[in-house]
């Protein structure tokens, strides 16, 4: 087995686990949210989606509080962080707000 030198030279989407030095997949979702209460969208990224739902409606996050509760409509999956931002930034984007407009 190769030896690993840093988190750096893992495949992206990977890391090393700290317990036990072995190389674990890690994903990253980009995901939306409906405010029940008036019908907006969040979108967002995180590594465990239902805990990052969670904290959304306990009113964990200053920009969602004000709009508890919410449902989660969407998410899709990525292997690293940069590939699951760039989507996340899509979906922000005009096109993507359109697009979200076709399937929710």
């Amino acid at each position: 087995m190769a030896q690993l030198n840093s988190a750096s030279d893992l495949p992206a989407g990977r890391q090393v686990s700290a317990k036990n030095n072995r190389v674990v997949n890690k994903m990253y979702y980009v995901y939306v949210l409906r405010s029940l209460k008036d019908g907006r969208l969040y979108k967002g990224m995180t590594q465990d989606v239902e805990k990052r739902l969670k904290q959304h409606n306990q009113g964990e996050n200053r920009s969602t509080k004000g709009f508890i509760p919410w449902e989660l409509v969407f998410t899709e999956k990525f292997k690293s962080r940069a590939e699951a931002r760039k989507y996340e930034k899509y979906l922000k984007s005009g096109s993507g707000r359109e697009f979200l407009k076709e399937i929710l």
